[in-house]
């Protein structure tokens, strides 16, 4: 299966790292059943980015009620040598793995190991790094995710330049690898992401860490819903 199966023509995907962990089965299947069919999981290794965030091991306990509501799991690897953990990520269950353009020599190769273990595959690239580059790295991706952050903490605030870069990165990807954005996107930034060409709008903050995480989530795509109809 790949986005095609998973995924609408534009997704808002709640985050599970801003996510409150004690009740998370709870949140996802009232996400879930408010209309949200992919969520991102967030893997931080301490080393790439400063922070420890989660891994395998929870995303073990993640994928079993992600897929058992009927949605997917797009795991964004902030690690170095992404390669040596898709293996660890296929066997709990992740559909998708995406890496950094800045952490991997052969991003090609890498998206090949993927494949071989039957996940979809994706490349990153921060905000320092050209969109040439991830352009060049992302050969036979199925999507492109610009980060909008440095990549590690919730809850920063997206930078503005990252508008031109979206719209330059859809410019010159095929128009079958789906953009991705991660970081800052809340309600006064999704359709700005959306309208330069993001399809795939991830956030964390701005759905769990408010009062009512399914109304947030429906605050979002339906700001998406209207730019899309306008």
């Amino acid at each position: 299966m790949g986005w095609s199966e998973w995924a609408r023509p534009v997704e808002v995907e709640p985050s599970i790292y801003a996510a409150d962990f004690s009740r998370l089965g709870e949140q996802l299947g009232a996400l879930v059943a408010a209309g949200a069919r992919v969520f991102h999981f967030d893997a931080g290794d301490g080393h790439f980015i400063p922070e420890i965030t989660i891994g395998p091991v929870v995303a073990a306990s993640v994928a079993p009620l992600v897929h058992g509501f009927g949605a997917a799991l797009d795991c964004h690897l902030m690690v170095s040598e992404p390669e040596r953990h898709f293996d660890a990520f296929a066997r709990v269950g992740a559909d998708h793995v995406t890496f950094h353009v800045e952490a991997c020599d052969d991003p090609p190769r890498a998206i090949g190991v993927a494949r071989a273990l039957g996940l979809g595959a994706g490349v990153v690239f921060n905000p320092g790094t050209s969109v040439d580059d991830a352009v060049a790295a992302a050969e036979d991706a199925d999507l492109v995710l610009c980060m909008a952050i440095e990549p590690g903490y919730s809850g920063q605030r997206f930078l503005p330049e990252t508008l031109e870069r979206i719209r330059r990165l859809r410019s010159l990807l095929p128009p079958t690898v789906r953009v991705q954005v991660d970081g800052g996107v809340n309600a006064g930034t999704i359709v700005a992401a959306h309208e330069a060409g993001a399809d795939l709008l991830v956030a964390g903050s701005a759905i769990f860490w408010r009062d009512d995480p399914v109304s947030a989530y429906e605050e979002l795509a339906g700001l998406v819903r209207e730019a899309a109809r306008a």
